[in-house]
Order: C-alpha cells, then structure tokens, then sequence
C-alpha cells in the first residue's frame, strides 16, 4: 500500500507542473499503481485482522475497479482533464489511506531515544471537525440543499510520516483542546488562535520526511531549490501544518495549526509553495475542502474529534 501510495502521490507533483502537463508519466504511475493492486490482492487483504477483513475487501474493490477509483482516473488522464484527474487522485488517495488505517502496521521505524518523550501517532488516524459561524450566519447550501448551520471537515492524520507532529496533535484533540477555539483567517491560510489557557500541547522538533527517506529529519527543513521535496507537501489545498514554535523554527508551536489554501498562483518555480520544506505538515483535508474558503476570522470550531486512530495513539509515560 505504501508503493501504491508513493505512486499516485508523484502525480500530485506532476500537476502542479504550469506548463505542459506529463500525462504519458501519470498514466504510468497510475498503471503501476493498478498492477501493484492487482498483483498483490492476496498479500494487502490478508494484512488486514480477520474482523475488518470484509470492510478491506470493499475498500480494494473500490480502489481498484469503483467511481473514484485507479481505473477512473486513469480515464480522466487519458481524457487530459486537470480538474477530474484532482478529484479522482484525491478518492484513489482517501481509499488507500482508509486501507492503511485497516492494516496499520505501525511505525516503520524507530525514533530516536530523545523524542519517546513525546506523544507518537503509530499509524494513521482522522479527526473530524464542526465549524460554525462565529456570527450566527451559515456556510453556503450544498446543491438542493440548505443552508448549514455547522459545517464538517475531515482531515486524515499521516503518523507514518510525521509521528511526533500528529501524535500530539491527536492527544490534543482528545484533550478537548481545540473545542471552542477561534480561527483567524490569514493570507492562503486558516489559523487557531493561540497561547489560550486551556491549550496545553508540546513543543515537538520541526519534522520532517524528505521523499525517498524511510524516517523523517528532525529540526531541518528542507531546501526545494535543491530539489529536496518533503513525502507530505505543503502544496496541496487542504494541507495540515503546525504553525512555528514563537522561540525557534526549528520546533513547531505546541498547539497552534494551520489549515494551508494552497494557490499555485502565488507560488514560486514549478507551481511550489514557497514555504515547501518549512513546516511540519501531518495531514490534509479530505472531507470539506470547499468549505475551507468560506472561513472567516471569528469562526469557531465547535467540536474536534479524533474518530479513527485512538488505538495508535502511544502516549508517554508521564502523559496524563
């Protein structure tokens, strides 16, 4: 799952690519991807616990053959389409991710001894958000429907890639951290108010997985101008990131994030972000990006809940 992943993954890069786009490259991706699924059925359904192991199998079948899945998008990058080959890589992606969390095999490495301090996601989990208006107004009406009061984002929480990072954010969500909290709209990005009371949250070390690594870097960015691309990128709208700590750039804030509006418009060589490599990124939206947009300074996020992931969720001895 984890080559499968990698795989469709590089197309996220080759569409941001402002010229021509590659779509000879991202049909291979794509077939590789299909070949390694169909190959491997037997192997990524047995990796599965016996009790979750029908859940799997829709899960494969959807990958494989459903609306959203590998052979859709293939058709829509056939069809040369940027925007369905957007939609359809973010279903095939949702679909891998939810067969991760199934197998979750845990961390595919050790962490070094200093950061078993502190809260560690060993896998991956999903927190799901409820925002509301902080002016009583509603979020705009889904087609036929009504206007909505409280709005649900879902984010996907990568611990395979960033352990530490998510694991604290997960204990904070379970602490009932951001229950409450204000957000501040910012330029390309959304914001929690920070430094209030009841936030607690640690000061993790700035992480980061560059691509083609099997662990993440510690308190290092990353230098895109030479060509040192993190595995969870910034430049995807609906990307999750820590905010900085307010001492060092090298820790990230122990409870402030950011929802990331990416815009390849107000980006630098080859449609990247200019803060690519800069933050610890740990997940993406995967439910309620169009409403990312509709989030004014003053909002609230109602409730936040870790609804997938608890049982990955390795807290340190003297946690509470």
């Amino acid at each position: 799952m984890k080559a499968i992943q990698a795989s469709l993954e590089d197309i996220s890069y080759l569409l941001r690519i402002p010229q021509r786009k590659p779509y000879g490259t991202m049909e291979g991706n794509v077939k590789k991807a299909l070949k390694i699924a169909t190959e491997e059925k037997d192997s990524i359904l047995a990796s599965i616990p016996q009790d979750l192991r029908e859940k799997g199998s829709v899960l494969y079948t959807t990958l494989v053959e459903g609306k959203g899945g590998l052979q859709s998008l293939l058709t829509y990058i056939k069809n040369q389409d940027p925007d369905k080959v957007s939609l359809g890589l973010a279903s095939s992606l949702d679909t891998v991710a939810e067969i991760e969390l199934l197998q979750a095999p845990g961390l595919s490495f050790l962490l070094p001894e200093p950061y078993l301090k502190y809260p560690r996601l060993a896998g991956r989990g999903m927190v799901e958000f409820t925002i509301e208006k902080g002016d009583g107004s509603t979020f705009s009406p889904q087609v036929g429907g009504e206007p909505i009061k409280a709005a649900t984002i879902q984010v996907v929480l990568d611990g395979y890639s960033a352990p530490l990072t998510a694991g604290n954010f997960a204990k904070l969500v379970v602490d009932g951290a951001y229950n409450g909290s204000k957000l501040i709209s910012a330029n390309q990005a959304i914001l929690t108010e920070s430094g209030a009371d009841k936030k607690s949250g640690y000061s993790v070390p700035l992480e980061i997985m560059p691509s083609g690594q099997f662990e993440p870097l510690y308190k290092t960015s990353l230098s895109v101008q030479d060509g040192e691309l993190p595995v969870l990128p910034l430049s995807v709208y609906g990307a999750v990131a820590m905010s900085h700590s307010e001492d060092s750039e090298e820790y990230s804030s122990p409870n402030q994030f950011f929802f990331y509006l990416y815009d390849k418009r107000n980006s630098g060589l080859g449609g990247i972000s200019f803060e690519e490599g800069q933050f610890s990124v740990f997940g993406y939206v995967t439910v309620g990006r169009e409403i990312l947009p509709e989030i004014k300074t003053g909002d609230v996020i109602r409730s936040a809940k870790l609804v997938e992931g608890q049982d990955k969720l390795v807290l340190p001895a003297d946690s509470t």
